[in-house]
């Protein structure tokens, strides 16, 4: 794992990383390679959250297989305490919606605790109003080489991001 996220000019792409899934196991994202992906902060208690999930997992149903998507979501609880639960509550949360989609250990996305890998998606693509996450379900797509290529924030539906993922498929 990429431990001083400071040098994110020397950084290639995200398969320099690993991540914890929500179950504790290192997953080093180099397994994503080839992949056009999502990453995307959750938070279950927010005000976004169904119809974030339900769409993620439309589109991940419908386009896993045909076109190779993946996405990875890192639960946060930054904003709002929309996600105060132990990664056990949170791996509990997904499994009785049947996501299967790649859910991570629950992170934080801002601030000098941030994990290194939002460090580097901030630094590549800064928000509109700062290099910062405003809120929950920010959406970055990755496209095949593992470079942030955009950015969508909260409001911005899951199935609004096929037509941009159209063009690195």
């Amino acid at each position: 794992m990429i431990d001083n996220a400071e040098n994110f000019q020397d950084i290639k792409s995200i398969y320099e990383f690993t991540a914890k899934d929500i179950y504790g196991v290192n997953v080093p994202l180099k397994k994503y390679r080839g992949h056009v992906c999502i990453i995307v902060n959750i938070a279950s208690g927010c005000g976004y959250a169904k119809n974030n999930f339900e769409e993620l997992i439309d589109i991940y149903q419908q386009y896993e297989e045909s076109k190779g998507l993946r996405i990875l979501a890192f639960p946060c609880n930054q904003f709002g305490d929309h996600e105060p639960g132990s990664n056990a509550e949170i791996a509990k949360y997904i499994n009785d919606r049947k996501i299967r989609f790649d859910v991570f250990e629950k992170v934080e996305v801002n601030g000098n605790n941030a994990h290194p890998l939002w460090k580097y998606l901030k630094y590549r693509k800064p928000g509109t109003t700062g290099n910062y996450i405003k809120w929950n379900f920010t959406k970055f797509i990755i496209d095949r080489m593992g470079q942030p290529v955009e950015r969508h924030g909260p409001s911005t539906p899951p199935k609004e991001l096929v037509r941009y993922l159209e063009k690195y498929w």
